[in-house]
């Protein structure tokens, strides 16, 4: 099936850039582009992507508010947000709002479609060294009343969920979980959506995010 994007970004030559670079690749589909993120909520609505790549500062809406609105409507799209630089703490209230994942705007044409794969496919874009970096920096600012109550809730995982949950935190895919654990890769699927619905989460990235703040996982652990 094709994937249909949605480009996001107020800096024409960025959006008609992506769209160029995405529509030259295999199985995806730019059908639409925004300038803000209200004229991407509208967009949504109308085409009905399977992602979105999404700019953080632009006027009148920016991307951390439309990827709130957009997750909080249930939509089936997933949002992959594009920053500058990788050290943005924007980037990191755009994850807690639920997007998916982030790339450089700088990335290749290959790291842009295989970003767009991935995050189409379910997963969250959370292997890269920098994306764990981010995370990890921003989540231990976390406040305290957030942090305790969310760690209420890992009460209701197992044993063996949590110690999934952390290792997803560590940026591991369901294949190296496995190998790690000595289990077959559907049964750690299996772990990964029950960690998401015990916990109310949306995505990887989301339980990542979740385990850094509970401190489950810590800076460099």
């Amino acid at each position: 099936m094709t994937i249909r994007v949605l480009v996001v970004d107020d800096q024409m030559m960025v959006r008609e850039g992506f769209s160029v670079l995405l529509n030259a690749m295999p199985g995806i589909e730019v059908i639409g582009e925004a300038v803000d993120g209200r004229q991407a909520i509208a967009q949504v609505a109308a085409l009905r992507p399977d992602v979105i790549l999404m700019d953080i500062r632009m006027p009148e809406m920016n991307g951390i508010e439309a990827t709130r609105e957009i997750v909080a409507s249930d939509a089936d799209a997933r949002v992959l947000v594009l920053t500058t630089f990788d050290l943005d703490e924007y980037v990191y209230e755009a994850l807690r709002a639920g997007a998916s994942g982030f790339l450089l705007k700088d990335a290749s044409a290959r790291q842009l479609a295989e970003g767009v794969r991935v995050v189409a496919a379910g997963e969250a874009l959370l292997a890269p060294s920098v994306t764990r970096r981010l995370i990890t920096e921003f989540a231990t600012r976390a406040e305290p009343q957030r942090a305790t109550a969310s760690l209420s809730r890992v009460g209701d995982l197992t044993e063996r969920e949590t110690e999934v949950l952390v290792l997803i935190a560590q940026g591991l895919s369901n294949a190296e979980i496995a190998a790690h654990l000595v289990v077959a890769e559907s049964t750690i699927k299996t772990h990964v959506s029950r960690i998401l619905v015990k916990l109310g989460l949306r995505d990887r990235t989301q339980a990542a995010v979740f385990a850094y703040e509970t401190r489950l996982v810590h800076p460099g652990g």
